[in-house]
């Protein structure tokens, strides 16, 4: 009889502190834009985080998600990623706040990298690409793997908007056929 109430006592106990745990848990709430932070910070070793191209600079490894998430932070910085092209576009082109001429330059879109089942632009991040520089990759598909080096110079509403130093095709998809 005393091992039964024993046993009685201790399931009580383990489920009053059960359900004081999930009423706990319950109330917590999960910024997404502090755990991308978080993780970025975790996947990208902090000896490996800085990396010199060919210009001299110094380029800051971080993921588009992460830029996006925070622009503020990455302001005025030297970042690199590499991700899936999706589109060359005139999104934010001559908008005075974060003027570049549509004369000089073409932006261009990536994709997420969040979403696998299809394809959806990061159009959060804006891109700035010199055209003589674009020109030579005309043929590039949706889906290619790029690596991209530039500076976040604005935060104009609340997007990163980037200039690109350095723009590299890793892999090159074959264009589908229409029929």
């Amino acid at each position: 009889m005393k091992k039964m109430s024993v046993v009685k006592s201790i399931l009580i106990l383990t489920v009053m502190f059960g359900l004081g745990g999930l009423s706990i848990a319950q109330n917590i709430t999960i910024d997404p834009y502090k755990t991308i932070s978080a993780v970025d910070a975790a996947l990208v070793p902090k000896t490996t985080a800085s990396i010199a191209a060919n210009n001299g600079k110094v380029y800051e490894y971080v993921l588009p998600l992460a830029i996006v998430a925070n622009p503020k932070k990455y302001l005025g910085k030297n970042v690199k990623f590499k991700a899936k092209f999706d589109k060359f576009a005139t999104l934010g082109l001559d908008y005075k706040p974060a003027f570049r001429s549509s004369e000089k330059y073409i932006s261009f879109l990536i994709q997420r990298d969040d979403v696998k089942d299809h394809d959806i632009p990061l159009s959060e991040l804006k891109i700035f690409l010199n055209r003589t520089e674009a020109e030579k990759h005309i043929d590039l598909n949706s889906g290619d793997e790029i690596e991209v080096c530039g500076r976040v110079f604005s935060t104009a509403l609340g997007d990163a908007w980037m200039d690109v130093d350095k723009f590299t095709v890793l892999k090159s998809t074959p264009k589908p056929e229409n029929k």
